[in-house]
């Protein structure tokens, strides 16, 4: 799953303190049902590659069944976040999906744009992940036009 909150509202610190967000994710992920193997959440620093309390966070959650991710962009409002599930033992679709609701839920964005990736054939799963990382990165740019979150999100698909 994979999704993109524009225009959160509720308390900004979610979106520029990295043990505050990890907290809410780790939660969220633990009330889901996932096993949590580890975690790390990291603020991103200023221009000057000193420490800035206004730059987003980035984070992920490893999973048993594989990992969340989350980043924020506290200068427009921004949550990405994408959760990815192996169902090879098991399905854990339903897990990501509510994984996905608390977080959206959580954030309380004006407008969340989602795409579920789900389970396809092994040459059409390739093929649908890059068209919904062009979606959603068409939709970024349409909604925020910001050529840094442009940049981030070209990055993050690499």
């Amino acid at each position: 799953m994979l999704a993109n909150l524009y225009r959160r509202h509720g308390e900004a610190r979610y979106l520029t303190d990295a043990g505050a967000l990890r907290e809410v994710c780790v939660a969220a992920v633990e009330r889901a049902g996932p096993t949590v193997l580890g975690e790390l959440f990291r603020q991103f620093p200023g221009s000057d590659g000193a420490p800035d309390p206004a730059a987003g966070v980035t984070g992920c959650v490893v999973l048993a069944e594989s990992h969340v991710a989350v980043h924020t962009w506290p200068e427009i409002a921004c949550v990405t976040l994408d959760a990815y599930v192996c169902n090879y033992s098991r399905d854990n679709t339903t897990r990501a999906r509510a994984l996905v609701d608390d977080l959206t839920e959580f954030f309380q964005p004006e407008e969340c744009v989602r795409q579920d990736v789900g389970a396809r054939s092994p040459g059409r799963a390739g093929t649908r992940l890059a068209e919904g990382r062009a979606e959603a990165t068409a939709a970024f740019s349409r909604s925020w036009g910001s050529r840094r979150a442009r940049r981030a999100i070209a990055a993050a698909s690499r």
